[in-house]
């Protein structure tokens, strides 16, 4: 049998790799992949809008020699099927080249390791001139201080830079660069604060990294507001093929709980509903988050729904990983496992809304509204008889006590149904769903014990009160009056 080599035409696939299909924000994260795997303790990312704009990155990391750099700058440096470091990001040996180039025509990188300085450069408008692999090697001084940045890599000890030039693609279609390039950084500033979050955050077992834009800390922007009084769920962990996938279920605070800003942080542009579901982290960095790989649908009463996924990168394959790093399926034996999981985040999330975001500690606390289920399946709402606040009126005259029944039900047949539905289905805060403020609660438990005769009868209703809404959730207030809490009544009545 003859053999034939048969090279790859270089000006055709170097023109076909740059429509992969990379966004700005996705080719940078993979440029800071390959820092973070370089162990970088500090990432930088400079652009320039103006005249010969440019994007650099610049990390402080171990760097490369002139052989570990031109390795780098081979398309498929490294085979996916072989075993990687348990710090590093990458998997293909295409991303460096791939993200870069489908983003600019001329990709430059330099890397500093003591005193020796590197420099290799890919210009696209060159290969096809030159109709061969022709990498393009800076060995002089001029050369070298033509390179953005290059003053702030030669103070570093060692590192990388990588300059992204003749940005063609990021100018397509723009009647305002600057202004369109200042928009698209924005996009780029908030998708990595999701995407590297931890390691902007800083948790064991990671080093913690600080990153910049154009010299400006990125937030860490953290989609399970940990830090929060979130619900954090049991841990489950699989063992697959020698490695673990561990899971972790977080039920957010309830919406009327949240600020603004925590809003937009957790649901960005696509809106809060849309970024419940799975978010899965390859060595601690996220690579898709928002969806239930439809093992589920997105529902309402779900939204508050994050589940984190941890999984090693030994398991790449499995995952179906794509070059871009933002796709990955579950295999068959992690989606039965994540089957039992969401069943048991069904039920918490939902009791979490029909709390309106009070976690219940325990059956005994006495709520204002009562859920019964209909005799056809549905669900109807009454107001709790047996609340101390209803009972108060229990020693009144029948006239009065007939009086506040019949205001009772009028309350409960003219609760605005589906006025509520519409409100609680959109993303927008019910303004009403606040907190009775501790000043109200004290005022309320003054006029409540300023109307009993006996000790004995305060106690008692002290007690009761201690588990009744809303004055279980201002025990403080309670404790006060056991003790003897001075009262002056403020009558409203």
């Amino acid at each position: 049998m003859k053999t034939k080599s048969l090279p790859p035409y270089a000006p055709t696939l170097i023109e076909s790799t740059r429509a992969i299909g990379y966004t700005l924000e996705a080719a940078i994260a993979d440029i800071v992949d390959n820092s973070i795997s370089a162990l970088a303790s500090c990432i930088d990312i400079f652009f320039f809008p103006i005249g010969n704009s440019y994007i650099a990155i610049l990390d402080n990391g171990c760097g490369m020699d002139a052989d570990a750099l031109e390795t780098a700058m081979r398309y498929g440096s490294q085979n996916p099927n072989e075993r990687r470091e348990e710090n590093d990001l990458g998997r293909f040996g295409l991303g460096l080249k791939t993200a870069s180039l489908s983003q600019c025509r001329t990709l430059t990188v330099v890397s500093k390791q003591g005193h020796s300085i590197e420099a290799r450069c890919w210009d696209i408008d060159h290969v096809i001139e030159a109709n061969d692999w022709s990498l393009l090697i800076l060995d002089s001084e001029e050369e070298f201080n033509a390179i953005p940045e290059i003053e702030e890599l030669r103070k570093l000890k060692s590192g990388t830079l990588v300059v992204w030039q003749n940005l063609d693609r990021l100018k397509v279609g723009t009647l305002d660069f600057n202004r369109s390039m200042g928009k698209k950084m924005d996009d780029v500033r908030n998708h990595l604060s999701l995407v590297f979050h931890r390691y902007i955050c800083g948790e064991p077992g990671i080093k913690k990294m600080m990153l910049r834009m154009n010299n400006v800390p990125v937030p860490y922007a953290d989609p399970f507001l940990s830090k929060r009084n979130t619900q954090v769920m049991s841990d489950e962990v699989m063992n697959i093929n020698g490695s673990k996938v561990v899971i972790r279920p977080y039920i957010l605070p309830h919406i009327s709980n949240l600020t603004s800003d925590e809003i937009a942080t957790l649901g960005g542009k696509e809106g809060l509903r849309k970024s419940q579901g799975f978010y899965v982290y390859r060595n601690k960095r996220l690579l898709v988050w928002g969806t239930w790989f439809r093992m589920m649908r997105q529902a309402e009463l779900s939204k508050l729904v994050r589940v984190q996924v941890d999984i090693p990168n030994e398991l790449d394959n499995l995952w179906t990983l794509d070059i871009k790093k933002s796709q990955a399926m579950p295999p068959e034996e992690v989606r039965n496992n994540l089957d039992v999981v969401i069943e048991r985040l069904a039920e918490y999330s939902k009791r979490t809304w029909e709390f309106r975001g009070k976690k219940e500690t325990h059956d005994s606390v006495i709520h204002v509204w009562q859920r019964f289920r209909g005799r056809q399946g549905g669900a109807y709402y009454t107001i709790n008889r047996d609340h101390p606040l209803v009972e108060v009126f229990d020693n009144s005259s029948q006239q009065i006590k007939q009086n506040v029944e019949n205001l009772l039900k009028a309350i409960e047949n003219g609760l605005p149904l589906n006025s509520l539905y519409l409100d609680l289905n959109s993303d927008k805060t019910v303004e009403n769903e606040t907190e009775t403020s501790a000043k109200d609660v004290e005022i309320l438990l003054q006029n409540l014990l300023a109307q009993l005769p006996a000790d004995t009868a305060k106690a008692e209703l002290l007690d009761r009160l201690a588990v009744s809404e809303p004055f279980v959730h201002y025990p403080h207030i309670i404790r006060k009056y056991e003790t003897g809490g001075t009262i002056h009544v403020q009558n409203k009545y």
